[in-house]
């Protein structure tokens, strides 16, 4: 793998700016190889969920089985008491639908705005912000080109590290090379459908893309060299809530005003730390409400 880059923060909001043009699907498709990994991953469903259109499942298990055959990515364990390194965020839908989900991820805001379900309400109150978020509703329509993107993020901030996109109009795939992926896609459902088809392929489009942006990538700081060096007391930024357990709808502990001082414990789940306030109470928050 290629080692790291100097103007490490500089490459990355470039990299995240510069999102590239999808790739087309040819007949010789090859998922790509790493010798070494580039990091954990935790691997969730993005905004735009057009497999659920095909009544397909999410293509969670597929992605993992991606990572590694290729050898680029480990997936996280939910028995590690270390938090991953990435969050890998899939979407899928019509092109049109796959770049304006990339797009959007380019705001690092709007982006933790859609994680937590509030973009819907928030922008409704911004003029011309519903044109924005009607790709959310659905595949829109009659275009028969499909497309995947994936979105790598940091668990620590939020931010779009790099991006990743791939479109099939004819899927080229057989299914008969001896892969664990092309295994894995039949288990799942998508071989016996045209549409879970063309998604595989364009999945498989979006990794190599990803994987491609390894500079990038391994420049940087891995949340667990992070959470190394990380302050031993945390400040709220935004008045929030802390949860009884790590998800949006959990049971509401305490309110928490802004410049609320909290000791993080250490555990990570997803964009959710683990902290205790200064009476020993315990709960999580999310790290886009902590400075």
């Amino acid at each position: 793998m290629k080692k790291a880059v100097s103007g490490l923060a500089i490459a990355a909001v470039v990299t995240a700016l510069a999102i590239p043009t999808p790739a087309m699907a040819d007949d010789e498709l090859q998922l790509v190889t790493c010798e070494e990994s580039l990091g954990t991953i935790a691997v969730v469903d993005g905004d735009t969920q057009g497999w659920a259109e095909f009544s397909l499942g999410s293509p969670r298990e597929l992605i993992n089985t991606l990572a590694v055959e290729s050898g680029c990515f480990t997936p996280h364990s939910a028995a590690s008491s270390a938090p991953a390194d990435f969050l890998m965020n899939v979407v899928a839908g019509t092109t049109e639908e796959v770049d304006q989900s990339i797009e959007l991820a380019k705001t690092a805001a709007v982006e933790g705005l859609v994680r937590s379900g509030a973009a819907a309400s928030v922008m409704s109150r911004v003029p011309g912000a519903g044109a924005v978020l009607g790709m959310f509703g659905g595949l829109g329509g009659r275009s028969t080109r499909l497309a995947a993107g994936i979105k790598l993020l940091s668990p620590a901030t939020g931010q779009t590290i790099v991006t990743g996109s791939g479109e099939v109009r004819r899927s080229s795939l057989t299914f008969t090379r001896n892969s664990t992926w092309g295994e894995r896609a039949d288990q799942i459902g998508y071989r016996s459908s045209g549409k879970g088809k063309k998604l595989v392929e364009a999945f498989v489009i979006a990794f190599n893309a990803v994987v491609a942006q390894d500079a990038t990538i391994t420049s940087i700081p891995k949340t667990g060299a992070a959470a190394a060096t990380q302050p031993q007391v945390a400040t709220v930024s935004v008045a929030t809530s802390m949860l009884a357990m790590p998800m949006d709808d959990a049971k509401v502990v305490r309110g928490l005003m802004e410049g609320t001082t909290l000791t993080p414990t250490g555990k990570r789940e997803g964009l959710f730390v683990e902290v205790e306030d200064n009476f020993g109470t315990k709960g999580w928050v999310s790290v886009e409400a902590l400075n």
